[in-house]
């Protein structure tokens, strides 16, 4: 038996988001595209050069990317849609960061999430163009790592199949055209590899863990059975994550020498699996044994044990011990933090602890004659001391979860009685104007923020600023005749990590940066004991908002499932009975806010759906307590009270449902880069609360036209009563500039305007 420790993508950002600070200052012009281009390499080589002190055994590149690793792929296979008027050849920056921002004549491409994390790529785009292979990105990254440092290191690439099935525009009469241009173009890249030394290369097929149907598991078949027969030197490691592998007896046999299955969330499918059908004998198999999405330490006697039972079923004559996905999921290393509870710190993996955890099994694994000692104690003591912490002894929070009936997720009337109520105690107009709560946060408020963190600025110096900034914009949102105003968050660092910081059971990182999208990062807050609300959170700024108007102010929480899945939670209890805390608290801030005068109060979920098990069969179970979190948190309030949601996402047709058992009265979505694709499911799933689809891309710098936002309003109107639609962007507005929001909201108030005018005198004919 052989032993070989790899991982499978390790953190592109760099250890004080170096990678981040490059990207935003090429996009402001304060760098050159040669010296933005050496800071990258400068990042992608000290990323190998730690993975090599470490003593990983096997080296991953191509797991680096400018933006995002999905836009990579297409662009490297010509995929440039055609409003981009890109005329062929290497793709430029300029072209590269257009579909992926969006310039001033064209949309940028479509962006979601990446199976269920909270990380977005860029959605690829067919066309029926011709496709090339612009660039054969990994093979520079490969032969960059072997000239700085002469190594043979194990490429990575998005798998044919998954990159298939991600990409949006063919349909059932092109898509065979399509995966014939586009095999020939992975096996280029493939055999460049192997002429270039690479003697393993990893195909990254998440898609394989989703439930295929018999024609999708030929296709796969069809798929690796061509890459072997045109590349037959290529050894190729399938890999495999986030859940067990698919169909395991017919996949298992593809013609590739090694099969890489996590051990971690697929841990019950894929054992089941080896028990049933055993592992051929001929390939290597990669064993993700560490948790490549959590950042808790691993009980390393109990990864040891299960390495022994794959081992024994599998019969492998080659191991490799790796994460169970990429890394770059998790934060980059405990040492950076240096305020946290030591007992917590001390049960904490990042990426660099993940590696040395894998590092420690596969010395361990290697030692066949028994005379290396192991330290799995110490990761058995860590894990000990935080279950054993007073944060996780409060009896009254964990009965109180544990307790709730079916009676705490009603609201006191329907949907339809609430609706004619609301709509004589608001008084508002037709497509009423709003937007999702954030609002720019410039400069000054960074700085001011940062003071106020430091003890350079008073809580009374900081507290007047907040609120000279909440009336000006306030002010702001008049002047625009906005109808439903925000007081704009600019209290608010993040809108899960504020809230964590007013409840207990939660902790927070200095450094434990994640990427979200682009070159947007995030710290999730770590709930690590029971959470329970002490005060009101958010009642103050709302409050003062709404002294200052006499329009309506929404109150604006983050929701339970949102703040659940954008965060690292505690493994010892089940995530239904964390949601569960959380509503219970964000119940009583609900509540709070209605007492506070607050008519309308937004709890917003843009995380709701990126939770869901990753095969449909298994869905059912999450959106049962999922949904009622939502419900527990917000139906308590009367039926004068509107309560407001909001969600991001793209897909539509299969969540009608779960949408709508919410129960909220006005749901907005993220849905201006597919319109079209969610007009075209509203008619064939009508739905009939109140609802926002989001009339221009907040992602975007550039600035819609009232006639593009008219359009988008009148076509929403051929699936939408006139009195379900509110009117406004797609998501929050807190990373765009001042000028470019002014401009924007006023082109779509002046859009409603218009369409208001045209309603009624369709109406007087």
């Amino acid at each position: 038996m052989t032993y070989t420790s790899t991982l499978i993508g390790y953190p592109y950002i760099g250890d004080d988001r170096e990678w981040k600070k490059a990207l935003e200052a090429f996009w402001r012009q304060e760098r050159t595209e040669e010296d933005f281009q050496a800071t990258l390499k400068s990042i992608r080589l000290s990323r190998i050069e730690k993975q090599l002190q470490s003593g990983i055994d096997m080296v991953t590149v191509g797991d680096f990317t400018l933006y995002d690793r999905m836009l990579d792929t297409a662009l490297m296979f010509g995929l440039v849609p055609k409003r981009f008027n890109w005329q062929g050849g290497r793709v430029d920056l300029h072209t590269y960061y257009s579909v992926a921002r969006g310039n001033h004549s064209a949309v940028a491409s479509e962006m979601t999430k990446w199976f269920n994390t909270n990380y977005h790529y860029i959605v690829p785009e067919y066309e029926g163009q011709p496709l090339q292979l612009t660039e054969n990105k990994v093979l520079a990254d490969f032969l960059e790592a072997k000239e700085a440092f002469g190594i043979i290191a194990k490429p990575t690439l998005i798998g044919p199949y998954t990159f298939y099935k991600l990409t949006k525009g063919y349909n059932k009469l092109t898509q065979v055209e399509y995966l014939v241009a586009l095999l020939p173009l992975y096996a280029q890249i493939i055999q460049e590899l192997v002429d270039a030394g690479a003697q393993w290369i990893q195909l990254e097929e998440p898609s394989l863990v989703t439930t295929l149907d018999s024609a999708e598991r030929k296709l796969v078949q069809e798929i690796y059975t061509q890459l072997a027969t045109t590349v037959p030197a290529a050894k190729l490691m399938l890999q495999t994550y986030f859940e067990a592998l698919c169909s395991y007896e017919t996949l298992i046999a593809l013609p590739v020498q090694g099969f890489g299955l996590d051990f971690v969330h697929g841990y019950k499918g894929n054992m089941e699996s080896l028990r049933q059908f055993g592992f051929p004998q001929d390939k290597v198999l990669a064993i993700g044994i560490v948790n490549g999405r959590d950042i808790w330490r691993s009980n390393l006697a109990e990864a040891n044990a299960t390495i022994q039972a794959i081992e024994k079923l599998s019969d492998a004559k080659e191991l490799w011990i790796q994460p169970s996905s990429s890394l770059q999921h998790v934060p980059i290393s405990t040492s950076l933090e240096k305020k946290l509870d030591p007992v917590l710190k001390q049960a904490l993996a990042f990426a660099d602890e993940k590696i040395e955890e894998i590092i420690e099994l596969t010395k361990y694994r290697k030692n066949q004659d028994g005379t290396l000692r192991h330290n799995f104690s110490a990761s058995m003591k860590a894990i000990e001391a935080l279950k054993n912490h007073t944060i996780r002894q409060n009896k009254m929070i964990q009965q109180a979860a544990q307790s709730v009936s079916t009676k705490d997720f009603e609201r006191h009337s329907d949907f339809n009685q609430r609706q004619k109520i609301q709509q004589q105690a608001l008084g508002l107009p037709l497509f009423p104007t709003t937007t999702i709560g954030s609002f720019p946060q410039s400069d000054e408020v960074k700085r001011n923020r940062n003071a106020w963190r430091k003890k350079q600025l008073s809580n009374e110096d900081y507290e007047a600023f907040i609120e000279l900034e909440t009336k000006r914009w306030i002010h702001l949102q008049e002047d625009l005749d906005m109808d439903v105003l925000v007081h704009g968050e600019f209290e608010r660092t993040d809108m899960v990590e504020y809230f964590g910081e007013k409840l207990t059971g939660f902790a927070f990182t200095e450094k434990a940066w994640v990427v979200s999208y682009g070159s947007r990062c995030v710290k999730p807050p770590i709930i690590y004991g029971d959470v329970a609300w002490s005060s009101a959170i958010t009642v103050k700024e709302s409050a003062y908002a709404q002294s200052l108007t006499k329009r309506f102010v929404k109150g604006m929480l983050t929701g339970p499932v949102t703040i659940l899945n954008w965060s690292f939670v505690r493994d010892d209890i089940s995530r239904k009975d964390v949601a569960y805390q959380i509503a219970l608290a964000l119940r009583k801030e609900v509540e709070a806010l209605e007492t506070a005068g607050i008519s309308i109060i937004q709890v917003d979920e843009p995380a709701l759906r990126e939770g869901l098990p990753l095969r449909k069969e298994e869905w059912g179970t999450y959106l049962d307590w999922a949904v009622n979190a939502f419900k527990l948190a917000t139906s308590s309030v009367k039926d004068e009270t509107q309560i407001h949601t909001h969600m991001c996402y793209c897909e539509f047709n299969d969540f009608i449902e779960p949408i709508s058992a919410l129960d909220a009265d006005v749901i907005s979505i993220e849905t201006s880069r597919s319109h079209g694709e969610l007009i075209s499911s509203l008619q064939v799933n009508p739905y009939t609360k109140g609802i926002g689809l989001g009339v221009y891309d907040i992602h975007s710098p550039r600035v819609p036209s009232e006639g593009e936002m008219l359009a988008i309003m009148r076509d929403s109107l051929q699936v939408l009563d006139k009195h379900q639609f509110w009117v406004n962007p797609d998501c929050g507005l807190k990373t765009r500039k001042e000028p470019e929001t002014i401009a924007a909201l006023a082109n779509m108030v002046g859009a409603t305007k218009i369409l208001r005018q045209e309603v009624k005198e369709s109406i007087s004919r």
